[in-house]
């Protein structure tokens, strides 16, 4: 049996793989990740949304308990950015936020169906999971630097933020972040944080493997016990990491002559001056 001749194409072909292997050498696998998926970004389409809300004011709602101690319907004529399982709530008060992310892989993976039929304005995912969503008119991908959780990264654990979302975000230990940074680009320049709680109970009976915990019960931290209930896999909060980035996206702001404020009833996040939710809407009533 012969060997089939090596042509003049396909030693071209040979040399352009071997070049980009070369390319490659000392590249960390989550950069290579994010530019082999940039290409999946809706990168035109979410240029359309600059300063698409130029001047107004929008709400970023968390998930923690307080939340069941607030009149959601409030927000029903208001723009909202909310996340991961709020579906919940939506089930249970009829609350529709306009705007949904999920950031968290096992989120992401755990709900993909309740993610796929919830119905809201626009949706917006990194481009990691462009293979999970169907991408309709209504679903957005973008790209998602992972440097602050990558201890390769020069910017490991360092806090950034993207003024320029159409072409790159960056990640903050909370998905609140990615959210903060999507208003800033959309044009708000009140931003108020509700749902906030800012604290985090380790369950006595869980299951840890590094950074991951799965529950072997009802979830303490949540506005609902399903939310990572029973059998879900969540990662350690690292609360003094997310605090660092929101000073950033203060800064970031009030740089700008913005401002965030928390509007969240109770909780432990004092780095935002608090406003008194019900008081957003006597004006309107």
């Amino acid at each position: 049996m012969t060997a089939k001749a090596d042509t003049p194409k396909k030693r071209r072909a040979k040399k352009a793989v071997n070049a980009q292997k070369i390319a490659t050498i000392g590249v960390p696998a989550y950069v290579r990740l994010e530019e082999k998926n940039a290409h999946l970004a809706d990168e035109e389409r979410l240029r359309a949304l600059h300063n698409i809300h130029a001047g107004e004011r929008c709400f970023i709602v968390g998930n923690g308990p307080s939340l069941n101690k607030m009149d959601l319907t409030l927000l029903n004529k208001e723009k909202s950015f909310a996340v991961n399982g709020i579906f919940y709530k939506t089930k249970e008060v009829g609350y529709q936020p306009t705007f949904y992310m999920v950031e968290d892989t096992s989120v992401m993976k755990e709900n993909i169906k309740e993610i796929i039929n919830y119905k809201v304005e626009k949706k917006f995912f990194p481009t990691v999971y462009a293979h999970l969503h169907p991408h309709d008119e209504n679903t957005y991908f973008f790209n998602m630097n992972r440097g602050f959780y990558e201890r390769k990264s020069p910017n490991y654990c360092v806090p950034r933020f993207s003024t320029d979302f159409a072409l790159r975000s960056y990640c903050g230990q909370s998905v609140t972040m990615l959210n903060l940074q999507l208003a800033y680009y959309m044009g708000f320049h009140e931003v108020y944080l509700i749902g906030m709680d800012f604290s985090y109970v380790i369950p006595k009976n869980f299951e840890r493997k590094g950074d991951i915990i799965t529950s072997t019960d009802d979830d303490p931290n949540h506005f609902h016990p399903d939310y990572f209930g029973k059998g879900k896999t969540w990662k350690d909060p690292k609360l003094d990491r997310v605090l660092a980035n929101y000073a950033m996206a203060k800064l970031a702001y009030e740089t700008s002559g913005r401002k965030i404020y928390n509007a969240t009833v109770g909780g432990k996040l004092e780095l935002f001056e608090r406003v008194d939710f019900n008081s957003l809407f006597k004006s309107k009533k």
